[in-house]
């Protein structure tokens, strides 16, 4: 299992054998510090936990520094974990993780926060087609209209059925996109270029793994 964190450097286009245009997305990923290694005897279960991207000093928390110290490093500022089995644990707490882990890989899957858009109705939120723009409608073109039997959830109190699309917060959430192609790993300056598009802005972080559910070959 090959895994990375990194951070999203933005997006560009290149050309392929063929002389075809690709959109890819540059991701600098690692070195990631292995901060902590969990086995079922210390914690129940088993997984890695890594880190990337070094705190400034000004902003180091003492239980943090505490922490990195036992993997002879310094805090992180993106530190997650991921669970494996016990035959997927070639590393000690302490190693570094590279780009390299990720030779002879083709496809990946890439997860982070989405870009956050705030309070959005319908038509932005769910593509919805909106009322007619012209005759009979009166201050009411992007509205999302009735909400008919979903306006209550009988037996179940009042409130909205679940999953009824209406209005609210769009995105900030975690996404996760799979199967993107590997295009080139750059072990020199630590970056991955992948095909498309991924969550997230320039500059967002975003974890990175092989893709379990494409077959690599």
């Amino acid at each position: 299992m090959a895994m990375l964190l990194g951070k999203k450097v933005g997006m560009t286009q290149i050309y392929d054998e063929s002389g075809k245009m690709v959109t890819v997305t540059v991701i600098e990923a690692g070195p990631c510090k292995v901060m902590q290694v969990k086995t079922p005897a210390t914690d129940g279960y088993t997984a890695l936990q890594l880190g990337f991207d070094d705190v400034k000093k000004s902003r180091i928390l003492k239980p943090a520094q505490g922490h990195a110290a036992k993997a002879q490093g310094t805090p992180k500022r993106f530190v997650r974990e991921w669970r494996v089995s016990s035959s997927e644990l070639p590393y000690a707490i302490g190693d570094e993780i590279k780009v390299s882990a990720f030779a002879g890989i083709k496809f990946v899957d890439v997860s982070g926060i989405s870009k956050g858009k705030g309070y959005a109705g319908v038509m932005k939120r769910h593509g919805f087609g909106g009322f007619p723009a012209s005759h009979g409608t009166e201050r009411k073109h992007r509205a999302g209209g009735s909400i008919a039997s979903h306006a209550s959830d009988r037996g179940h109190g009042g409130n909205l059925k679940k999953g009824k699309r209406m209005g609210g917060r769009m995105g900030g959430k975690r996404v996760t996109t799979k199967h993107h192609s590997l295009v080139a790993i750059d072990e020199e300056k630590n970056l991955l270029v992948i095909k498309g598009a991924i969550p997230g802005p320039s500059g967002g972080y975003v974890e990175v793994r092989d893709s379990h559910t494409r077959p690599q070959s």
